[in-house]
């Protein structure tokens, strides 16, 4: 079995997985909190996590929406270090408890998030207990999930909970919570933006970034933490030699790696290891460059469903297998559709040389409450997902799902206008297609999707 971290981008070493076996209850009376289920957990059906309770592969296979979900697990935790609980999906309004004490809640179906629960860690054993609100909403983002009480269209059944991997992470005091890579091929270097959890140090603090490449060490930068911030660049050049770059491209996936660690005291607190590729994304006229050249992509649609773990992969067997086939069958890139898909995916489209266009799943209703849940999860999304090399385009919008009416209606184009400038000021360096396929307001790059099956009547509407 293919063992990955979690976060392949983002790794230290004081980790382990909670997928597996916990205890599982619906309560379709709501009336887990009232009964305090976080304290007493009712006793019975078990579920194989990360899978969700629609899934065969979860153990339970009920197709029917249950509104309202718990999870439990009894977990001894290694002490002396501060304790990350991580998750990397669950879909939709997620609530975790530690021995009885709520340690954070979260809404969204596709973005991590992470608690610092050492504040409610006791000595021995510890129990943790989830409970999940998902609802047929069509304001909050669903993507391919249906929001009927049957499968209809293209539309499958819904994902409800846990769907993707749960795993602790052991850290100190202080530790890095987020790093942005920008690559800067012209200009031949690359900068890392740093954020670490303590906004307020009260000793000074540097962080280091080790670069090498194949074992061999390239550059090393630092920089001091001040607010809980850092920014800094560096040249990727090996003794001045702008031979000696390493392009990321489909057919030369080269990652450089990189080791971050955050020093006090001439003591390392933190340290994690992460890789980067050199590569430019850039449009000029009506042609799309990867590297400064003409890129032509040959992408195929892929939705990631799995006939016995709907969204989940089954395992990264499965995963690796699945983007091998397409890379053999002459593809170059995917458009990841309606989607957003695990952390190791992603790792395994940068390392095998895998285009990738980051699409988001869509509401279907356009409304406050729909624009703000798509907002919010959106920027998520980006932060998270940043780094990888793999993702060259951003989809916010497919095919007018969710703005129908975005053609004649002046609040759903100004809807995604917004979003392109948002999208556009987080990474400029990304082209954003705003509406994939169908009626374009803003957009680097126009596509359109035609379902003609005759080639000839295919051909004489565009000749």
């Amino acid at each position: 079995m293919i063992h990955f971290h979690p976060r392949p981008q983002f790794q230290r070493n004081d980790w382990e997985t909670l997928d597996g076996q916990w205890q599982f209850a619906f309560d379709d009376e709501n009336l887990g909190v009232k009964n305090k289920w976080y304290v007493n957990f009712p006793s019975g059906r078990r579920i194989e996590v990360p899978f969700t309770y629609e899934t065969k592969a979860s153990g339970i296979h009920d197709p029917n929406h249950h509104q309202y979900i718990w999870y439990s697990r009894q977990v001894q935790f290694k002490t002396g270090k501060n304790i990350l609980l991580h998750f990397e999906g669950s879909d939709y309004l997620t609530t975790v408890w530690i021995n009885g004490e709520k340690a954070g809640e979260h809404k969204g179906g596709y973005t991590a998030f992470t608690f610092d629960i050492t504040p409610f860690v006791i000595s021995g054993e510890n129990t943790i207990t989830i409970r999940v609100e998902d609802s047929p909403d069509t304001s909050q983002p669903r993507g391919k999930q249906r929001w009927l009480g049957e499968n209809f269209g293209c539309w499958y059944v819904q994902t409800t909970g846990i769907w993707k991997t749960v795993w602790l992470e052991y850290v100190s005091d202080t530790f890095i919570e987020y790093v942005k890579i920008t690559p800067n091929l012209d200009e031949h270097s690359v900068t890392f933006e740093i954020e670490t959890n303590n906004q307020t140090n009260q000793k000074e603090i540097i962080v280091q970034a080790d670069i090498s490449f194949s074992g061999e060490k390239i550059q090393t930068v630092s920089a001091l933490i001040k607010d809980g911030k850092a920014k800094m660049t560096s040249t990727i050049l090996k003794n001045g030699d702008i031979w000696s770059v390493q392009k990321w491209s489909p057919e030369t996936p080269n990652l450089y790696d990189v080791t971050f660690s955050l020093r006090q005291n001439e003591d390392t607190v933190d340290e994690l290891k992460s890789y980067f590729g050199i590569r430019k994304i850039s449009i000029e006229g009506n042609k799309i460059l990867l590297n400064n050249e003409e890129l032509y992509q040959r992408l195929i649609l892929d939705q990631g469903y799995w006939e016995e773990s709907e969204l989940t992969p089954p395992s990264m067997e499965a995963l690796e297998k699945d983007i091998d086939r397409i890379l053999a069958l002459g593809y170059n890139g995917l458009r990841k559709h309606q989607k957003i898909e695990d952390n190791r995916f992603l790792y395994l489209c940068d390392k095998k040389g895998l285009l990738v266009w980051s699409e988001m799943a869509a509401t279907y209703s356009f409304d406050d409450k729909a624009i703000a849940n798509f907002t919010n999860e959106w920027l998520e999304i980006l932060k998270q997902h940043y780094s990888h090399p793999s993702i060259i385009t951003w989809v916010p919008f497919n095919e007018s799902w969710g703005i129908s009416n975005v053609y004649d209606d002046a609040n759903m184009q100004h809807f995604t206008e917004g979003v392109y400038y948002l999208t556009k000021t987080f990474d400029p360096m990304r082209p954003v297609i705003t509406n994939d396929g169908w009626e374009h307001t803003l957009s680097d790059i126009i596509t359109l999707h035609d379902y003609e099956e005759v080639g000839e009547v295919l051909y004489n509407r565009y000749k």
